[in-house]
């Protein structure tokens, strides 16, 4: 019997609707991006608290990574112990390191930091809350990964790092490339739409580390599709079923929906900015995931 092309675990044509749907989003905007936020942004505690914590769902995806590789590499042989142990770590301190990076200020704040002035401890302390939140993901992970093909195993790992970290240097090189304002920064000027831009006008290195000018791609949204890789992950799993993978890719479409309003409704991105960062990140996990795992194709 043929086997149907998959790209990460789901049918050919479930990758065309995503790319279709981007493309149309980004078509839209590219007209509409103005008035769509006028009428949407609103910012709410609810939306604050989902902008916050709501990415933790994708970035569970590294330590879940890091056990994948974990459990290939020691099926492998006892040689592979120390790469294994050190590969495990790593996924859940990318996820960590991340979640701090993105989101680390609102739970400082939290706990009450306030730098300069309030101790380290606080600040170790909101660090050591990342760390706790994500120490789960790997045991559950090595108790539900299936070791027949740990090649299968190690590729899936090593494609969903790999492509996390690539995804996030693109998107960053881009914001730079584009320096485009977000929404939020021109509602408090006098005359918003005069200093309005396309995506496509671009004025390379304006940003510079002025958050104001980096709305476009969005940054968040290429963490929340990292959620693609939901049915990849669920492939490798005990039990595997066609029904699972499309349990995972319907949950990780309706998770990107929700963020991508998300980032709009808190006046932090425009359309095109939040299609442009789900297109970027699910081709880029497309591409690499095809390619690691081909390498473990058997005739």
């Amino acid at each position: 019997m043929k086997k149907h092309k998959k790209i990460m675990a789901m049918p050919v044509a479930c990758f065309w609707a995503v790319v279709v749907v981007c493309v149309l989003g980004i078509a839209v905007g590219s007209i509409y991006d103005f008035p769509i936020n006028k009428m949407l942004a609103n910012k709410t505690d609810l939306g604050a608290f989902f902008a916050t914590y709501g990415s933790c769902f994708s970035f569970c995806l590294y330590p879940a990574a890091g056990a994948c590789l974990f459990v290939g590499l020691r099926k492998k042989g006892s040689r592979f112990d120390t790469l294994a142990w050190t590969l495990l770590v790593l996924g859940w301190f990318f996820a960590v390191y991340y979640s701090n990076s993105y989101n680390g200020k609102v739970v400082r704040a939290l706990f009450g930091y306030t730098a300069g002035e309030s101790s380290p401890a606080l600040s170790v302390l909101s660090w050591l809350f990342w760390a706790v939140l994500y120490a789960w993901v790997a045991p559950v992970v090595v108790k539900l990964a299936d070791d027949s093909d740990p090649d299968k195993l190690i590729a899936v790992g090593a494609a969903i790092l790999v492509a996390g970290i690539v995804a996030d240097n693109v998107n960053l090189w881009l914001k730079q490339v584009g320096s485009r304002p977000r929404y939020k920064y021109l509602i408090t000027l006098a005359d918003p739409i005069s200093e309005y831009r396309p995506w496509w006008q671009m004025v390379p290195n304006l940003a510079g580390s002025d958050d104001n000018f980096k709305s476009w791609p969005s940054g968040n949204m290429s963490i929340a599709s990292m959620m693609f890789s939901l049915p990849m992950l669920a492939d490798v799993f005990k039990g595997r079923s066609g029904r699972k993978h499309t349990i995972s890719f319907i949950i990780a479409c309706v998770f990107v929906l929700l963020y991508g309003y998300n980032r709009i409704h808190m006046t932090n991105h425009f359309l095109s900015d939040v299609c442009f960062g789900t297109l970027i990140t699910y081709c880029i996990y497309a591409g690499i995931s095809t390619a690691f795992l081909r390498s473990t194709e058997r005739k």
